[in-house]
């Protein structure tokens, strides 16, 4: 994992630092969320913009994808008042495991304090958004996967859109592979996510497309089911960030507690 921090000359190094640390405890085959969970958990300590670039693998099978970090986690921080023009993920290459070699820029703005939230009634699921990405590989692979899983989705709901991203030549990653991430947007603002990645080159057996995205579909309607107000990827996030809030009330409903988040509390 290779980090690059840019911040004040005062908060340089700490910077670096850290930068140091990270850089000796992942190597660059590690998903970049590994990175992004202790960044922005200290992103509110920095008494000014901060931008991070991470250089590594953007998609695999134990972490959480960056497609769903973008669209679940930030916002999560809006929600806190972690918010503005600066506050943004953006992946600028897409690499699989296991050679990695992908790269995404985190920045966000300071914050002071945070606002205390009240996150108690999930609503009702209104539509379901997705990437469907594949690289190195047909690019009819991701559109195979998109059909399967509105086979199993549009029974519950008709606004349904899922992308598809096909990367190649020098934006490709180095290995193969394929994935979905999906999102659910309630009523009340609430993001909920699935997802599933491809076996690394070499490694475990084949699997279809069309079973590939059936299962990540069947994921996405378990996790509604879990009936929280918060994904089961941000549960530790948000108790985080309730814990640094201000000595206002906050509330949050949580579904079945995630294995991380146990080891967490």
């Amino acid at each position: 994992m290779v980090l690059e921090l840019k911040s004040t000359k005062q908060e340089q190094p700490y910077i670096t630092n850290l930068a140091t640390c990270m850089t000796g405890l992942w190597s660059t085959t590690v998903v970049f969320s590994v990175a992004l969970a202790i960044t922005w958990r200290l992103c509110f300590a920095w008494l000014h913009l901060l931008k991070i670039i991470l250089r590594g693998v953007t998609n695999d099978q134990v972490d959480p994808l960056v497609d769903v970090l973008k669209a679940i986690a930030l916002p999560v921080l809006k929600q806190f008042g972690i918010d503005g023009e600066s506050l943004e993920l953006k992946i600028l290459r897409r690499r699989m495991p296991p050679r990695g070699g992908g790269e995404v820029l985190f920045s966000c703005p300071e914050r002071k304090v945070l606002k205390p939230v009240q996150l108690t009634d999930p609503g009702k699921i209104k539509r379901i958004r997705g990437m469907a990405y594949s690289v190195r590989v047909s690019p009819q692979m991701a559109n195979r996967i998109v059909d399967s899983a509105r086979s199993i989705l549009n029974k519950f709901i008709p606004d349904i859109y899922i992308y598809t991203d096909h990367m190649k030549g020098a934006n490709s990653s180095k290995s193969p592979g394929f994935g979905l991430s999906l999102v659910a947007e309630t009523t009340n603002g609430t993001f909920l996510s699935a997802e599933l990645s491809s076996n690394p080159q070499g490694q475990g057996a084949a699997v279809l497309p069309e079973d590939f995205s059936r299962n990540c579909a069947k994921l996405m309607l378990e996790e509604i089911c879990r009936c929280g107000c918060v994904d089961s990827t941000n549960q530790s996030l948000v108790v985080l960030l309730m814990t640094l809030g201000q000595q206002d009330v906050s509330k949050a409903l949580l579904g079945p507690l995630s294995p991380y988040k146990i080891e967490f509390l």
